[in-house]
This record gives structure tokens, C-alpha cells and sequence, in this order.
């Protein structure tokens, strides 16, 4: 679950769109994602969408009867291609934050998670506080809440951004960074399906300070939009329900992520 900065420059395009909403009528849905944060949404050796969010993304569209379409979009400018109608609806492990719900709207959430910090296994990392990582160069993926959380709570460490998680995982698998702060269940699939991933393990506590990593994932829709965000709604419940929600999580994790 991530954060996206510079929302104020998206602010204005909010502002410019307050009431000119009108009802419309659904029958096809464009969604965005990432396609670069396994294993909620990446591409496939045929260059297909899948993961976690995609699966979510097709189920909620049989639900609501509607022609469900895939739209990859980097990260940095997901929110800004929201709102300029790229498309109608973000499926991206997206943190419902304050600072989000300011220039977009979010359904419930889909999912909830911590962040947590890897290290390598012959670190000696054991304490993640500031003041023992003083020092240490710390990575996270740019434009995130975990970058946030690096920025605004290490100011005594070296910290990295990266324009994917791929690329920090790396850099700390082969010795260029001393820890890497990110998603729970994302650091678990790398840790345990990838053999850079062997180099490394948790360190530290979960991490849930709502101020930074929000709620739980939320599907962003615009806020002139408020029917789409129902339908949302409506069928995020009735997946819950019928089973469909636990047999996507079970394809993924072992363990529930709701």
C-alpha cells in the first residue's frame, strides 16, 4: 500500500471539476494499476495483467455486470491520469490516507496491511528505531507511504527511493542498502518466491501509524463519481460474502489479508 506525493499539484483539477457531476450509467469500467508490485499486480511472461488487484478487479466487474477494463499507469502519475479520465477507478493497493481522500474518494477497503522492514540476514539488524538506524541507508519505493515514513520519521539515515520495489529489493539483496521498508505482504512474496529474496528476513515490528500508512487499501474513484463508488461497494460485499474474496486471497497467501 503506497502514497502518492505532490497531490497538490492535482488538487486545482479537483477543484475545476467540482459541479459538472452528473448520474451515468455503467456498463463499462476502466481501471488502473501498476503492473510493477508483485503479487497484487504485475505482468505475466505474455505480457498480461495479473495478481491480487487484478483478480479483485475482475471479480468486482462480474458482480456489478459490467465490461471490465485493464489499464496499466506508473505509479508517480496514477492519481493525475484518475482525474484526467485516463481512466475511471484505481485497483493498486492503494492506502486510503487523508491526504488522498483530499483530491480523490475511496470505496471500503479491500485489503489491510502493515509495513514492516527487511534486512539482510547477516546485518545484525535487530532494532528498526531511528536512533539505532542512524546511519544505515534505508530504501523504500519513491512516491509511497513507506517513503513517507522513511523521510518524515529517519531524518539521520541515508534514505533511497526507487521507482519500483523491484529495484530497492535488489539494491538490498546485493548489499547496497542496509534495509528496506514496504508492504507486509508484499516483502513476504519476495522473501519467501524469489531467490534474491533468500538473502533477507524481517526485522522489527509491524509498522501501522495510520497517519502515514492509512487504513487499508481502498479503491480510488473521482469524487464526482459517487455511483461508481457504490457499485463498488456493493459488490466488494457480496464478494466478501459468497466466497469469491477468500478463494482470490487463498491463490496468493496463506493467510487472510482482510
Amino acid at each position: 500500500m503506497r502514497q502518492f506525493v505532490r497531490l497538490a499539484v492535482v488538487a486545482a483539477v479537483v477543484a475545476l471539476a467540482a459541479g459538472t457531476a452528473s448520474a451515468k450509467e455503467w456498463t463499462k469500467v476502466r481501471i488502473g494499476t501498476e503492473g510493477a508490485y508483485p503479487p497484487f499486480n504485475f505482468f505475466d511472461s505474455n505480457n498480461q495483467l495479473q495478481g491480487f488487484d487484478v483478480d479483485i478487479a475482475k471479480a468486482l466487474c462480474e458482480k456489478m455486470q459490467v465490461e471490465c477494463e485493464l489499464i496499466a499507469q506508473d505509479w508517480d502519475g496514477i492519481i493525475p491520469a484518475l482525474l484526467a479520465n485516463k481512466y475511471d477507478a484505481i485497483i493498486a493497493s492503494m492506502s486510503i490516507t487523508e491526504e488522498r481522500l483530499k483530491v480523490v474518494d475511496f470505496t471500503d477497503k479491500y485489503y489491510g496491511s502493515a509495513a514492516n522492514f527487511v534486512a539482510r540476514k547477516d546485518s545484525g539488524i535487530t532494532d528498526i528505531s531511528p536512533q539505532a538506524l542512524k546511519g544505515k541507508t534505508l530504501g523504500a519505493q519513491s512516491a509511497t507511504i513507506h517513503a513517507n515514513y522513511l523521510e518524515g520519521e529517519y531524518p539521520d539515515s541515508d534514505i533511497k527511493l526507487y521507482a519500483t520495489q523491484d529495484e530497492a529489493n535488489l539494491d538490498l539483496a546485493n548489499g547496497r542498502l542496509d534495509a528496506v521498508l514496504a508492504d507486509s505482504f508484499v516483502l513476504y512474496d519476495w522473501l519467501e518466491s524469489t531467490e534474491e529474496g533468500k538473502c533477507c528476513q524481517f526485522v522489527g515490528e509491524k509498522l501501522t501509524d495510520e497517519a502515514y500508512f492509512g487504513i487499508g487499501a481502498g479503491i480510488a474513484v473521482r469524487k464526482d463519481d459517487p455511483e461508481l463508488k457504490e457499485m463498488f461497494n456493493k459488490a466488494l460485499a457480496e464478494i466478501l460474502a459468497d466466497g469469491t474474496y477468500e478463494k482470490i486471497n487463498k491463490k496468493y497467501f496463506p493467510f487472510s489479508i482482510y
